[in-house]
């Protein structure tokens, strides 16, 4: 497991983007989110563009912070955050039944943590699709190291248009994946066109609750805060997801609110008052040392300007996450597995 130190979170600052250009990257980002007047026409049209600029300016952060796997857990009594994001990924390969030998597609891939994860508990090929050429640099090379690289793969386009014939995979997951699309039926339907007919699409979703009021202020600030902390277009209600699958063609077979399900919950490396040594970087103090090690590195020249920036507009989203939660508006653990059903007979 890779895990990488302050020298390496200062050097993989900006991803693909030039060291110098950091700082205009990171103003561009800024205005395309309602707290910079950016608005949400504007965040749809342009995703992958804000998509990329947000996965270049922020990974070497998840990786400092939460090593190789991008998402949340909830977690049982004594699991640690490891332990609960490695079930949480055996989880969903559970819900889709993965036996050796099946072709495997990972919608949103990210540096590919979970893609490892489930291949090797699983003896499954797994294809990593993500449009952000840092995170297919990083993830070819953590491959290499984990010894999945001959049966695991990344493959660099959109998640809206993909470059796969249709009826090619036994299997598709996201993991906090498709909440970056512009259009979830849209994304769900390309997703069902490379799904061999019959074979099941599983996956964690971002929402906004029944309870978030579009009309509440405050609701609409801690919407605002996840949005441009966590390079989200939008954040859709949890029924429109089950509109999306169903216009997209799918069978919805279950779907859940996972949240309230677990001893810890998800956003507990959110909570200010949480002391962990297992997973300090994550806790209050051990972001206060990062922030404060993020300017002392850009004050000297070792990490671009504009990173305490981009710490900013992550520390917004620990914020609006917690928040989110608190109020009972958000969940990034609604859960569903939908079936592609078999082709008709002539």
């Amino acid at each position: 497991m890779a895990k990488i130190g302050a020298l390496d979170l200062a050097a993989g600052l900006g991803g693909t983007i030039g060291k110098s250009q950091v700082l205009s990257a990171v103003d561009k980002y800024e205005k395309y989110h309602a707290s910079y007047g950016g608005k949400e026409e504007e965040r749809k049209a342009e995703y992958s563009d804000m998509a990329n600029k947000y996965y270049d300016l922020v990974t070497s952060f998840y990786e400092y912070g939460w090593e190789e796997s991008f998402h949340f857990a909830h977690r049982w009594k004594g699991e640690s955050l490891r332990e609960g994001m490695k079930r949480h990924e055996h989880f969903i390969a559970s819900q889709l039944a993965l036996r050796p030998g099946m072709k495997v597609l990972d919608v949103g891939c990210g540096i590919g943590g979970p893609l490892r994860e489930i291949a090797r508990s699983s003896s499954t090929s797994i294809t990593g699709l993500t449009n952000n050429e840092y995170h297919i640099k990083r993830g070819e090379e953590l491959n290499r190291i984990a010894g999945v690289d001959k049966t695991c793969n990344f493959v660099n386009a959109d998640f809206m248009r993909m470059p796969f014939s249709s009826d090619t995979f036994d299997a598709a997951f996201a993991i906090d994946a498709t909440c970056h699309a512009p259009d979830a039926c849209e994304c769900y339907k390309e997703i069902y066109r490379v799904l061999k007919p019959g074979q099941y699409f599983a996956a964690y979703e971002w929402c906004m609750t029944d309870s978030f009021d579009p009309n509440n202020e405050e609701h609409q600030k801690i919407k605002a805060e996840i949005e441009i902390g966590n390079g989200l277009p939008d954040i859709r209600l949890t029924r429109q997801i089950i509109e999306a699958l169903e216009r997209a063609g799918f069978e919805v077979i279950w779907e859940k609110d996972l949240s309230p399900d677990s001893y810890i919950p998800w956003y507990a490396p959110m909570d200010k008052n949480r002391l962990s040594l297992s997973n300090f970087r994550t806790t209050a103090l051990g972001r206060w040392i990062t922030t404060t090690m993020v300017k002392a590195l850009e004050g000297v020249g070792l990490a671009p300007e504009g990173s305490l920036r981009v710490k900013k507009f992550l520390e917004q989203a620990a914020e609006g996450l917690y928040e989110g939660e608190r109020r009972e508006i958000l969940s990034p653990m609604y859960f569903f597995v939908a079936r592609k059903p078999e082709s008709k007979s002539p």
